[in-house]
C-alpha cells in the first residue's frame, strides 16, 4: 500500500486500537505485531494543508508558506498562554476564533512520570494516548484555550509539563495516585489560581473533582532496551519485527519510528 503518512488514528479500549491511513484505506496496526514491516519512503513530502508538493516539511507536515503563515502554526499553539487574540494579532482571527475559544481541559498524565497538560475537550482520549499516557486525570474545564495555558503555567512550577519520549518508550510507567498529586497541586498553586479566577471568572473555569483516573493500555509485546530512532530523510527504509505501538511511534527490534513526525511523508507500507 502507498500514502502519505499522517497521524495514527487511536481508539480506547481494553489496549488501544491504532490504524494507519494511507490513501484513504485504513491499515490495523494492532495485527501485525509480532510481523515484519517494511515502510519505504518514496522521496515525495505533500503539505498537510495546501497539498503542494515540497522538498523539507515544517512543523510536522506543513511547506514553508503555510507554516509561516497559518495560525495553527503560530507559537501560541506550543504556549497557549501567550495567546495574543485579544490583542488583534491573530494571524486567522476566524480560525483563532472556533479552535482557541472551545472548551478545553486541564489534565495530570502519567507517561514517562507525571506531568501536566491541556488538549480541547474534544480531544480527549485522543491526546492521552497520541502522548503514551498510561494514566489520565482531568482536573480543569474552562472556555478557552489562554485559560487552560495559565493553569498549565501554574502547575509546571511543581510538575514537568513535557513527556521524555525516550523514557515513555522503554517501559510502562509504574501506577501513581494522580487524585493525591492534583490535591497536592491544588494547595500549592492557590495563590496563581486565585489570580486567573479573578482575571476571568469562576464561571469559566471548571473544577472537576469527581472525574475518574483513565487507564490506558498499549498494543506493545516487548519494550526495546536501547532507543534508536529512525529519520525517514537519512533512512529511506525502515524495516524490522512490529514489537509494538505506543504513543504516535512503532516500536521495531531495530529501532522506532515517530509516524506524525514525518505526516505528509509519501511511503509504501509492505508487511
Amino acid at each position: 500500500m502507498q500514502g502519505a503518512l499522517s497521524k495514527m488514528h487511536t481508539q480506547l479500549g481494553e489496549v488501544v486500537q491504532y490504524h494507519l491511513d494511507l490513501g484513504g484505506e485504513h491499515v490495523s496496526l494492532n495485527s501485525l505485531i509480532g510481523h515484519t514491516i517494511k515502510l519505504r519512503y518514496l522521496g515525495q513530502i505533500s503539505c498537510v494543508s495546501c497539498q503542494r508538493s515540497i522538498k523539507k516539511s515544517f512543523n510536522q507536515g506543513y511547506c514553508y508558506p503555510c507554516f509561516s503563515t497559518l495560525a495553527q502554526c503560530d507559537m501560541c499553539i506550543m504556549k497557549p498562554e501567550t495567546c495574543h487574540y485579544e490583542a488583534g494579532t491573530c494571524r486567522e482571527p476566524k480560525w483563532g476564533k472556533s479552535f482557541c475559544f472551545q472548551p478545553h481541559i486541564v489534565y495530570l498524565a502519567n507517561s514517562s512520570g507525571i506531568k501536566v497538560g491541556i488538549t480541547r475537550e474534544t480531544q480527549t482520549p485522543t491526546r492521552w494516548m497520541d502522548q503514551g499516557a498510561v494514566q489520565a486525570l482531568p482536573i480543569f474545564k474552562v472556555h478557552s484555550r489562554l485559560q487552560s495555558g495559565l493553569i498549565e503555567v501554574a502547575f509546571a512550577k511543581h510538575v514537568s509539563d513535557k513527556t521524555s519520549w525516550q523514557q515513555m518508550l522503554k517501559s510502562r510507567a509504574p501506577s501513581t495516585d494522580l487524585h493525591a498529586k492534583r490535591d497536592e497541586l491544588m494547595t500549592l498553586c492557590r495563590a496563581d489560581l486565585l489570580d486567573i479566577v479573578e482575571r476571568f471568572s469562576l464561571a469559566e473555569l471548571t473544577f472537576l473533582a469527581d472525574a475518574e483516573t483513565i487507564e490506558i493500555n498499549y498494543p506493545v509485546e516487548h519494550y526495546p532496551t536501547k532507543i534508536k530512532s529512525y529519520n525517514l530523510d537519512k533512512d529511506p527504509i525502515v524495516t524490522g519485527v512490529l514489537l509494538g505501538v505506543k504513543g504516535q511511534y512503532l516500536l521495531l527490534d531495530t529501532g522506532v519510528i515517530n509516524i506524525r513526525k514525518f505526516s505528509g511523508y509519501q511511503i509504501e507500507l509492505s508487511a
